[in-house]
């Protein structure tokens, strides 16, 4: 499923966050990992000095270095892993580089050579997970320093699923990572009560309704949940809470059953296709705390190009 994976790193503690997750990942799946380090070119040249040669191929032999000593350190892992550097601007390099490798996942950590900041993923991370239309994983950048890449092993994957196909897309995925670390699968399903907008308070036959609408959706849920964990193995409990808000709920679920990773489709039975994620994945991108898995359900050719890439692409031409 994720034969080729890709791992972006500027040479920070922060960005190797991603390194224990990448050999957790490419064992489980037999990857090849791809470390990528781009060499970013200054925009606006004009208004900044010259690139100096010599201290450019300085660099980039630091840079071949870098690297070459965390191929190493991957395969003494027993995972498979190529260096690979690139000039130009971070952002556009990285995307490009996945297209044209046809790369199943991109890892990355939410903050690097930049530091930590108040957002939650830097500005380079959001400019990626927009516009891969790939799988991303986006793992929580912490302070630790040169982190074992060996050992990591997850015990509690929240996946959340809401009856469309789409959502069970990512089930494979779990599957897979629960056998290779035998942690335990959380199926969560929000059932939401029937919206009604208005100026006035809802009769009471109305809250009746509704009431009668949610107790029967929590049923079918359940049932539902039910034949999910059927056709998974290993250990599997269901999830099945009442909310307004889904987002929020599941955020709350994250921190209350102490998951150490989240799994998403892309898309689920409210998505658009037309953008390149859901409403409850722009969230888990924005809010989120946990390493944070997402499949692409779509084909890069069926999500609909921003308005702001048109423009820009025009622009260039």
């Amino acid at each position: 499923m994720f034969n080729r994976i890709l791992l972006p790193l500027d040479r920070s503690p922060l960005a190797e966050s991603v390194l224990p997750h990448a050999v957790a990942l490419a064992r489980a799946f037999e990857s090849q990992l791809t470390l990528l380090h781009v060499m970013d070119t200054a925009r606006g040249s004009r208004w900044r000095r010259a690139v100096d040669p010599l201290n450019w191929q300085i660099r980039k032999v630091e840079a071949e270095s870098y690297l070459h000593d965390l191929t190493l350190r991957l395969q003494q892992a027993g995972v498979a892993a190529e260096p690979r550097i690139l000039e130009g601007h971070d952002a556009e390099q990285i995307i490009e580089f996945a297209r044209n490798e046809h790369t199943q996942l991109i890892i990355l950590s939410s903050h690097g050579q930049s530091g930590m900041s108040e957002w939650n993923v830097s500005n380079v991370v959001q400019k990626i997970a927009l516009r891969a239309r790939t799988g991303v994983m986006i793992i929580r950048a912490t302070q630790s320093a040169a982190p074992q890449v060996s050992g990591l092993h997850y015990r509690r994957i929240l996946v959340p699923v809401d009856g469309s196909q789409r959502a069970e897309s990512i089930l494979p995925v779990a599957a897979t990572l629960a056998r290779a670390h035998e942690a335990q699968i959380l199926l969560a399903h929000i059932v939401q009560p029937p919206q009604m907008p208005r100026r006035t308070p809802p009769s009471r036959e109305d809250v009746e309704l509704a009431n009668r609408i949610v107790e029967r959706n929590t049923v079918e849920v359940t049932q539902y949940l039910d034949q999910l964990r059927s056709q998974l193995s290993g250990p599997v409990e269901p999830r099945v809470l009442v909310s307004d808000h889904v987002s929020a709920t599941l955020h709350e679920l994250v921190e209350q059953e102490q998951s150490d990773l989240v799994l998403l489709s892309a898309h689920g039975f409210a998505s658009q296709t037309r953008w390149l994620y859901g409403d409850v994945v722009t969230s888990f991108i924005s809010y989120g705390t946990t390493p944070l898995l997402i499949l692409q359900d779509v084909s890069p050719e069926r999500v609909g190009t921003r308005q702001a890439e048109t423009t820009a692409e025009y622009a260039r031409a």
